[in-house]
């Protein structure tokens, strides 16, 4: 049936009209209304294409949460593990003054120098970083000028105790508040309230080496292997992607916990040991399952 020219809308719905006044927008938005934006004016007599909510509303809403792979989370696991057990700032900063104040009282005693550093080093798990949280104690060892040892050898009986007993009675007149000061075995222990204080006392021998005190069956000087210990722990942990030291502290931390009768140096060298055979040394917290 053909269709009355009288009405101007049936100009849009013929197909074999006349073009439109209004298809000039086209040319403004794209070749023709089905163009980039003219697509959004394609509904009847040209105006916009009505939407309903839900469609207007998807844009808005956040799709659904991927499930993660079971692996997503091992690295994240192990970290929180780590950051777990190792100490606390305020438990480095109390460790860090109260063998700082050791190491200076003894300098100024025996070197007269004022230094919280000089003459000494840490050992133990400090000198080593494989503390855990809390950490049981700081071990220093002091290094006393050459004519203190000559002087203690000219004495008769355990010259080891004697000089260790010495150094006690210097260090009390500094703690004064600080009780039972002990001088046994190898160590001068200071027992602080939050963090004790273990100094063990040595000389620096002429080919480099360091022997200490030992108190034990009459007295006599140990070699001490602290700095040989410090570097290859170090030189294996360069060479394993750090994951030495992470080990041994996650084993320390498993030793405490089962009560696990291994002392901290040999948990250190099964962590070296370990690490220096296994395939994946070089990779990250992620083959840490």
């Amino acid at each position: 049936m053909p269709l009355p020219t009288d009405n101007p809308f049936n100009a849009l719905l013929s197909p074999n009209a006349a073009p439109s006044p209004y298809s000039k927008l086209g040319s403004l938005f794209g070749s023709d209304l089905n163009g980039p934006l003219g697509s959004a004016l394609n509904g009847p007599f040209g105006l916009p294409v009505p939407t309903s909510n839900v469609n207007a509303l998807s844009s808005l809403v956040a799709p659904p949460a991927i499930p993660p792979h079971l692996w997503f989370y091992v690295i994240r696991r192990f970290q929180a593990i780590l950051n777990n057990i190792a100490i606390t700032d305020a438990q480095r900063e109390d460790g860090e003054k109260k063998h700082a104040g050791v190491r200076s009282a003894l300098n100024r005693h025996y070197w007269n120098v004022a230094s919280d550093t000089a003459n000494s080093l840490l050992i133990g798990s400090w000198g080593k970083d494989t503390r855990v949280r809390p950490s049981r104690d700081v071990d220093i060892l002091f290094l006393l000028p050459p004519s203190v040892y000559h002087q203690y050898q000219a004495r008769t009986g355990n010259r080891q105790s004697a000089l260790l007993q010495d150094v006690k009675e210097i260090l009390r007149t500094t703690y004064t508040q600080t009780a039972t000061l002990r001088a046994d075995g190898q160590v001068v222990l200071l027992p602080f309230n939050t963090m004790p204080v273990e100094v063990a006392i040595g000389f620096r021998c002429t080919d480099g080496s360091i022997i200490y005190c030992d108190t034990n069956d009459g007295g006599s000087y140990k070699t001490s292997t602290a700095e040989a210990e410090v570097t290859d722990l170090r030189t294996a942990d360069l060479t394993c992607n750090a994951n030495v030291l992470p080990l041994a502290r996650l084993m320390k931390q498993w030793q405490r916990e089962c009560n696990v009768p291994l002392k901290s140096f040999q948990i250190e060298r099964l962590a070296v040991e370990f690490l220096r055979g296994w395939n994946y040394r070089h990779h990250s917290l992620f083959y840490y399952d």
